[in-house]
């Protein structure tokens, strides 16, 4: 393309300027060949010549267009040239605030000075798994691409982090090693990433410094692997260090500092640990004072000092080692401070008392005598011999500097080789991450032996570089099979070979050290003599000898030959060693055998030569050559490596934040090979567009006639049509490669077409809004009319309603005042007069309590006392008895004495027993012949009632009849009894109401009476009392929205609570699934292994079931005291109950006496009425009442006949035993008679005996059943008691409860109390009267059965009666130790795919809990808590093992929820009266509630995660990528230009994928018949995951922020929210999460220019905060020209707006891993658990239905 096109009218260039290197201009006149000068316009108006070199003729570098501008990858730009980096960087970090850009494979930071919100865990979590080229640049997106590129391709990766100080390197580092410890999980150990983590503020405090440009510059370079194992976890890291600055120990400049560690020491000497070191502030030691400032702004040294020491302590370094290391630095501290004096000529002295010498030997534990010897003398050695030689007081400092440098460096290396150790894994390591952080290209005005190792290293890195880009650009053009030619670019090998080759700077550094007499000035000699004309790289300043010139690949630096042998040399005095090598100090013996060791491995072969000490100074290794060889070493790592490169730059030197100074930048992207990338992609074909994206692109350049089916043809004809130059473009396979410039040339085509195609649409638009504005004016004008004059009409209509409702508001308002004053008084007068009765009468009720239980008292008291007096004269009675009859009866013996020995005695005897027996014979004989006669006559009503059957059937049917209504009305009766209940409770309230009335009516007559006198006095404060009433009005309005507001805080805050502890649980499950983890490990370890164990976790839980043990333990023992107790008490009852049953037996025995007598008048009656025929009392009719009544009184004749003989049995018994006794006594003073035989002549005295048996069994008997009548009684009474006392103890604490309470919640709670104990009480009432109605049918039913006649009998015959089933339980029976087999059929493995369509919902929940019913019936505490613990355990497990299927997890969620339902439905909630009689009744489990729902709770979780696993990699695609609309004007592809091929958009991601997952997921979990508000807070959660992550990647990606993308975004969502809508779920909250992301759209879509627009989005933006709107304002990208970026000005208008809305912090990222706290809700089950029908699929046989 010729010139003349380029740089045409209004053509943009870029002028070179002093200040600011570039500046933008504007041709105002076309460029013709061979015009010298161009005529451009400056940006600020001002018109300039800019002349042309006519030597060269080289025109002015050419400006991108617009929509370039602002690109996240440098190469991307159509002219790559360094205007345009710069440009670009510096729009991108002073407009976006975005300080990081690609440029082809290198990441440029650029130094915000600011803490920016950008490396929070949700940008790492936004970064992770994601393509890095599809995000903006950060260096989250560098670390993703090394470690997903190490775990695809198994190659080892580098961070090449470099840049010079102040730039950002050590922050750059430390970010992505935090990225590699987040993303990656650790192996074994959990704590390796924190341990990789804690080794920066240990190598930040010994080995970084503050400096003029830094103050946190590292001043050592550093090589960190982070080691991962197959699973590409983190097992380990190992770091190594390059060229630290020794010199800082000694040495800094104004403005600096010397390591924080010294600083930190400091700030902490006052602890009690650091006393003994005997340390002070930090300007009272040298070391630490020379740069004049030892503080730092925003910086704690002494919070610091704890991080160090934590961060010690977390990588194992013990307390011990800890102090050894801050003793060490406390000594140095001290040498610092030793003052040396100067003496005569060479000599020097320190005086033997100096303080800081003896703290300094003391700290060291070394003696200070030798110690200040050696400081002020030297050893020197010959060949003959060896003297000691004192030296000035210049050497004697160096000397002293140089041991403390010494010191302090191995100190350094000991604390790596200590982290390295406690990093180092005992896994094997598969691959690894290296993170260089290196310092950059470094020049300053004095240039020494540091900065030029620095320049050194940078060097190698630009090769290693260089040959890394150009192999990429190579390898890209080979991949697209395009034609290419090698690309030159600069190669630094001969400055290289210049420093490091043979004869060197650095071989002939080495040589001059190895010299006995070598000084900087022969070494700069050798260099002029030997390099100078030898290669071009090196030059020799002009006016000094003592410097030389190098030409870096950056630039061209002068370096100072000034203490370069000394720096390579690093010698220290050996005398001085060997002091401290006889020091007892461990750790400093440790370092000196270091140094000893080098020295050794370096000379183990004998020297020939004669001086052992020339031999061992040649032997030794120089700074140099170990630098170089560490380089050399760290070369070949990264050449095995894959590596990734982050270029950081110092915007500028006065650290002011967002401040981009263009000369120093320029200097560093010069440095640090940007630069170089930009020429080397420059060269080749640097602009790549795939052919779909170049067509959507530029398809307004095409005609409808050229768009062909091949996209690929049609891409290639415009092309050829539009490019005339074949060389300016290539067409690969998946891309075409366009040179420099040609981009910019076809969007220049482009804008004109499009500027053509507004113009023509301009002008048609334009007639149409001008007629269209006419017609709305004319129409408005009309409207407005009608509307003002309706307007005013229904103004009068509202100020006359209003006036009239003022009136009427003021009416009732003012008796609702009067009417709630008047019940206030009333209510609190009947509080007062309810506890002052209530007063009275408990204190009545005492005092009669008192006085009757003295009564008591007095009563037992004086009838014991009466009862002993009495006892006492009985005694004395029987006493005088006994002697007057002793006295009668030995004359009346001498009588019978007398008598006995006579005949006649005897006769008369028998004849008594004679005559008393045979009256008992005759009395038999009468009741025979009665009875007798009785039988005739049944026998003749017998016949009586054969003859009436007839009559009897006809009455029966009646009977029946009467039977069914007797049925009716008993099913009505209940029904009338509760009307008639109730009505006579509304009678009994409308009598107390009516008197209540009337006796506030009296009560109200007499005070208005009263009120009508006071009238006139009380109308002025009614007034005031008003005006005082609004005022607490409105004081009660504020009060009760300030209350509104605080219960949405207190909500607010129950839900931030709910959520802590769910994530607290969740946490806490997280825990205990690791622990069981590390159980299996520790079973599978060999038991040889020597584990190191603490108090830990397992050993925990064993002290806590210990505890548990001895509770239950104690627990027991007191229910034994109890028992214990309770026997006691029984045996008293007991006690008490013989006597109670010896007074009632003689109670029964009147009883029975009263009733003897009664029936024999009832015999009597009998008698008559039957011997009486013709009287009013005849024989009554069979079936009548007195006919019952006669069969009754013949029944208890019968009984009372039976009961006779049972008496003259016992009479004859006690006549026998009574005969029995007074024989015995006779025999006993003489021998019996053999006549006494003749007693038992026919019997008498067996028959006696025999009915004493009887009558004792009959006795025995009726006693057995009495007790067991009064002891049921008894259990009926206890808990009868038991029952009062539980209510009396429930009224007890509701009662005091209640008066907690205000009046009206006390007055709800107390109609709750009476409302349950009414139901309770009404149930128990139903209970017992289908009881009692049961009974009587079967009554009704056995009479009429045997009342029924055989005719009738025959024709129920035919009737079947089934027998009714038994009811079943809604139990599972199953035996002890079945629970295995149970847990495993219906847990382990069951699939819930088949489950959820053939089987009942929640089948397996039942079947736990019917068998927990069982265990609870059977009272089996063992067995219930077996079952719940089992089944909790088995959950767990199968959620561990499966808890990626979702199936499983929304199956068993929903059958854990429903079994804690049942346990909460079945234990006292409202329920169908069969499910109360399934209620459990011995156990309660409440707790087993909790544990459930922590259960449910982490099943909740796992669902989630594993909904978001499986949709979040497609959201993106989804929600972002994906082009639901197409064809959408000025719309971008939004595929960035990666370094791999190109994706098809086959097999793309839609929106459809995404609603079919969710359809899914609902239609699951609606067949597992999840609770309905679980599903929506699912839902819910799912929705809010859509919207954080889309909202995530859209605030990280440039090009999606725009226009049409915002419009896509809009359309998406509303296909979500119609997926909501047609499963009725609208109001689950779902489309409330949305509102975020809503709201970025409409933010893309919002015009953004005035101050209008900035209040409108402010205004519409609620949900979004302050930095997702700016980010989203500053990344607005416009895809076609007539859109304009958002200004800076507008950016800042809208901060100004929302800087004082009342938020949170101001986050930038939505937090994706938020979830919402579940809320478990309680739904009763309809089910009934004896309908529950067990499939045999389940081999569930062995449970069996109760």
């Amino acid at each position: 393309m010729a010139a003349s096109e380029l740089y045409s009218k209004r053509a943009r260039v870029w002028l070179p300027d002093a200040v600011e290197v570039w500046k933008s201009a504007d041709l105002i006149k076309d460029y013709a060949p061979g015009d010298l000068t161009l005529s451009v316009q400056l940006e600020d108006g001002t018109v300039v010549e800019y002349k042309l070199d006519p030597r060269t003729n080289n025109l002015p570098p050419l400006r991108n267009p617009n929509i370039l501008v602002g690109k996240n990858d440098l190469t991307s730009l159509s002219y790559l040239h360094e205007p345009a980096v710069l440009h670009n960087l510096k729009v991108r970090f002073i407009v976006s605030k975005l300080i990081y850009t690609y440029c082809g494979i290198v990441l440029v930071a650029i130094n915000p000075y600011e803490s920016l919100p950008i490396y929070d865990a949700d940008i790492i979590n936004a970064y992770s798994g994601q393509n890095a080229r599809d995000m903006d640049p950060h260096i989250f997106a560098v670390a993703e691409k090394a470690y997903r590129q190490m775990a695809r391709d198994e190659r080892n990766q580098s961070i090449i982090v470099s840049g010079e100080s102040g730039a950002g390197k050590t922050v750059s580092a430390k970010y992505a090693m935090r990225y590699f410890a987040t993303v990656s999980c650790s192996s074994g150990d959990t704590s390796v990433e924190e341990r990789v983590l804690a080794s920066n503020p240990i190598m930040e405090a010994f080995g970084n410094a503050k400096t003029t440009r830094n103050d946190n510059s590292s001043r050592f370079g550093k090589y960190i692997e982070i080691g991962f194992d197959r699973k590409y976890c983190i097992i380990g890291a190992n770091m190594r260090t390059y060229l630290l600055e020794k010199s800082r120990v000694v040495f800094q400049s104004q403005e600096e500092r010397n390591y924080h560690i010294f600083y930190q020491l400091c700030s902490s000497s006052h602890l009690p640990e650091f006393k003994a070191f005997k340390l002070g502030c930090a300007d009272d030691f040298h070391y630490t004072s020379q740069g004049q400032n030892p503080v730092m702004d925003g910086v704690d040294d002494a919070r610091e000092m704890c991080n160090t020491r934590k961060a010690f302590s977390l990588l194992g370094i013990g307390e011990n080692d800890q102090m050894e290391i801050y003793k060490i630095l406390a000594a140095l501290l001290h040498l610092s401070n030793v003052e040396v004096r100067e003496q005569s000529g060479e000599r020097s002295s320190i005086l033997p008392d100096d303080v800081h010498l003896m703290a300094f030997c003391e700290l060291m534990g070394v003696q200070s005598e030798e110690m200040a010897h050696w400081f002020c003398h030297r050893k020197l050695k010959t060949t003959t011999e060896t003297f000691v030689k004192s030296v000035a007081k210049i050497n004697a400092v160096a000397s002293r500097d140089a041991l403390a440098k010494h010191i302090y460096a191995k100190l350094f290396s000991w604390i790596v080789d200590s982290i390295n150790g406690a990093l180092k894994s005992a896994l094997k390591q598969h691959s690894f991450i290296g993170v260089l952080d290196i310092y950059g290209f470094e020049t300053f005005d004095v240039n020494s032996f540091e900065q030029f190792c620095i320049n050194y290293a940078n060097e190698k890195l630009q090769q290693h570089f260089n040959l890394h880009v150009f192999k990429l650009e190579q390898e890209e053009y080979m991949k697209e099979e395009i034609p290419w030619t090698l690309i030159d670019f600069y190669d630094n090998q001969p400055c290289i070979d210049l420093i490091e080759a043979k004869l060197g700077v650095l071989d002939l550094l080495d040589e001059e050290c190895k010299m006995p007499k070598g000084s900087d000035d022969t070494w700069a000699q050798k260099m002029y003599n030997t390099i100078l004309k030898q290669n071009a790289h090196f030059d020799k300043p002009r006016l000094s000898n003592r410097a030389f010139i190098i030409h870096h690949f950056a630039d061209k630096v002068e370096y100072q030959c000034d203490g370069f042998l000394e720096k390579n040399k690093d010698t220290v005095n050996e005398e001085q060693i060997n002091v401290l090598k006889k020091s007892k100090f461990e750790l400093l013996l440790k370092l000196v055998e270091d140094d000893d060791n080098a020295t050794s491995s370096t000379s183990k072969r004998p020297s020939t030569t004669g001086r052992t000490g020339q031999s061992q100074r040649d032997k030794k290794k120089t700074v140099g050559l170990q630098f170089r060889q560490s380089l050399h070493l760290l070369m070949d790592t990264l050449n095995a490596t894959t590596p990734h490169y982050v270029r950081c730059i110092k915007p500028n030197d006065h650290k002011a934040p967002f401040t981009l100074d263009p000369v120093r930048a320029v200097q560093q992207l010069r440095a640090c090979g940007v630069l170089e990338t930009i020429r080397i992609s420059a060269a080749g074909f640097p602009s790549r567009w795939t052919y779909h994206e170049f067509f959507n692109r530029y398809r307004v350049l095409m005609k409808h006639t050229d768009i062909l089916d091949d996209g690929k043809q049609t891409c290639k004809n415009l092309v050829e049509k539009l490019v005339k130059d074949q060389d300016k473009y290539q067409f690969g396979k998946n891309k075409i490669f366009f040179r420099a410039g040609q981009v910019a040339y076809l969007e220049k085509l482009r804008s004109d077409k499009l500027r053509l195609a507004c113009v023509r649409i301009q002008k048609t638009i334009r007639c149409w809004l001008a007629r269209t504005k006419y017609l709305r004016m004319k129409s408005s004008a009309i409207t407005i009319q009608r509307y003002v004059r309706g307007h005013q009409a229904r103004s009068y209509v509202k100020c006359l309603r209003r006036t009239r409702a003022a009136v009427a508001i003021q009416k009732h308002v003012r008796m609702w005042i009067c009417r709630r004053r008047y019940q206030q008084q009333r209510s609190a007068a009947l509080t007062i007069q309810s506890f002052l009765r209530a007063y009275m009468a408990r204190k009545q009720y005492y005092k009669l309590m008192f006085e009757q239980k003295a009564l008591i008292i007095q009563k037992w008291t004086r009838g014991w006392l009466a009862r002993r007096r009495y006892r006492r004269t009985v005694a004395a009675l029987v006493l005088l008895q006994t002697c007057v009859r002793r006295i009668q009866a030995k004359k009346e013996l001498k009588k019978l004495k007398v008598e006995a020995r006579s005949v006649e005695r005897f006769k008369k005897l028998n004849i008594g027993m004679e005559n008393k027996i045979i009256g008992l014979q005759h009395k038999i004989n009468d009741q025979q012949k009665e009875n007798k006669e009785l039988r005739d006559r049944l026998s003749a009503v017998e016949n009586l009632q054969n003859t009436e059957r007839g009559r009897q059937s006809k009455e029966i049917e009646n009977l029946r009849r009467s039977e069914h209504e007797a049925r009716a009305k008993a099913e009505a009766l209940p029904s009338l009894l509760e009307q008639l209940s109730f009505l006579q409770h509304e009678l009994e309230n409308t009598r107390k109401e009516k008197e209540n009335l009337e006796e506030h009516k009296t009560a109200y007559m007499e005070q208005t009476q009263q009120e009508l006198n006071l009238k006139n006095s009380l109308l002025s404060s009614e007034k005031e009392e008003l005006n005082t009433l609004i005022i607490e009005q409105d004081q009660q309005l504020t009060d009760i929205n300030v209350n509104v507001e605080n219960t949405k805080q207190l909500e607010k805050d129950l839900g931030e609570e709910r959520c802590r502890y769910q994530s607290l649980l969740s946490e806490h499950l997280h825990l205990e699934e690791q622990h069981r983890d590390l159980q299996e490990e520790m079973r599978i370890k060999s038991s040889t292994d020597d584990i190191r164990s603490t108090m830990d976790l397992p050993v925990l839980l064993k002290l806590q079931r210990k505890v548990k043990e001895l509770e239950k333990d104690k627990v027991s023992l007191w229910q034994q005291m109890d028992k214990k107790e309770e026997a006691q008490q029984e045996n008293a009852k007991i006690n008490v109950r013989k006597v109670i049953y010896f007074i009632l037996f003689i109670m029964q025995r009147q009883e029975l006496e009263s009733e003897n007598k009664k029936l024999k008048d009832d015999l009597n009656e009998l008698r008559n009425s039957l011997t009486n025929e013709n009287s009013d009392l005849a024989p009554p009719a069979p079936g009548s009442l007195p006919y019952s009544i006669l069969l009754e009184q013949l029944n208890s004749s019968n009984e009372e006949l039976d009961m006779r003989k049972e008496e003259v049995l016992l009479l004859r018994s006690h006549m026998v035993r009574q005969e029995a006794l007074k024989h015995k006594r006779k025999c006993q003073l003489e021998p019996l008679p053999a006549d006494i035989q003749n007693l038992n002549e026919d019997g008498e005295l067996w028959l006696a005996y025999k009915g004493l048996k009887e009558t004792n069994r009959l006795l025995e008997h009726q006693m057995q059943e009495q007790e067991r009548l009064n002891n049921e009684k008894f259990k009926k009474l206890v808990e009868e008691v038991n029952k009062l006392k539980e209510e009396k103890e429930q009224q007890k604490k509701m009662f005091s409860q209640s008066l907690l309470l205000p009046e009206d919640a006390r007055i709800d709670a107390g109609l709750k109390h009476e409302i349950t104990r009414l139901t309770n009480e009404n149930l128990e009432l139903q209970n017992q009267q289908e009881k009692q109605e049961k009974n009587l049918r079967n009554s009704v039913c056995s009479d009429v059965q045997m009342n029924e006649t055989p005719n009738t009998s025959a024709a129920v015959r035919g009737v079947n009666i089934t027998r009714k089933e038994k009811d079943k339980q809604g139990m599972l029976e199953y035996k002890m130790g079945e629970e295995t087999i149970l847990l495993k059929n219906l847990i382990v493995d069951m699939k819930p795919r088949g489950v959820a369509v053939s089987f009942l919902p929640h089948l397996p929940a039942y079947i736990i809990f019917m068998c927990l019913r069982y265990a609870d019936t059977v009272n089996n505490d063992r067995r219930v808590s077996t079952l719940l613990h089992s089944t909790i355990s088995c959950i767990k497990g199968v959620i561990k093992r499966r808890g990626e299927d979702f199936d499983v997890m929304s199956f068993w969620l929903a059958n854990t929820c429903r079994l804690m339902n049942c346990l909460k439905q079945y234990s006292g909630d409202e329920n169908t009266p069969k499910q109360n009689e399934h209620c459990l009744s011995n156990f309660d489990l409440s707790e087993y509630q909790h544990v459930l729902g922590d259960l449910a709770i982490q099943i909740y979780y796992r669902l989630i995660k594993c909904m978001e696993d499986t949709i979040q990699p497609m959201i993106v695609a989804c929600m972002l990528e994906h082009e639901a609309i197409q064809g959408v004007v000025g719309s971008k592809n939004t595929r960035q230009r990666r370094r791999t091929t190109s994706f098809s958009d086959e097999g793309a991601v839609t929106l459809e994928n995404l609603l079919q997952h969710l359809s899914h997921f609902h239609t699951t979990m609606k067949q597992h018949d999840m609770d309905l508000d679980l599903i929506k807070q699912v839902i819910k959660q799912l929705f809010y995951t859509i919207c954080a992550v889309t909202l995530n990647n859209l605030l990280l990606r440039k090009d999606m922020c725009s226009w049409s993308k915002g419009l896509q975004i809009r359309y998406n969502v509303w296909q979500l929210e119609e997926w909501l809508t047609e499963r009725e779920l609208t109001d689950c909250g779902a489309k409330e999460t949305l509102e975020p992301l809503v709201q970025a759209a409409q933010l893309l879509q919002i015009k953004k220019k005035t101050d209008a627009d900035a209040q409108a989005i402010s205004s519409m933006c609620t949900a979004l905060t302050l930095a997702q709107i700016t980010k989203v304002l500053t990344l607005y990208t416009p895809v076609i020209e007539f859109e304009e970026q958002v200004s800076p000005a507008f950016i800042t208008t809208i901060n100004n707006i929302l800087k004082d809305r009342m938020e949170e912090p101001s986050t930038l990222m939505m937090d994706s891993k938020k979830i919402f706290s579940v809320s478990l809700p309680f739904t009763a089950s309809s089910v009934a658990l004896e309908t529950i029908q067990i499939p045999a699929s389940l081999n569930l046989s062995f449970l069996h239905p109760v």
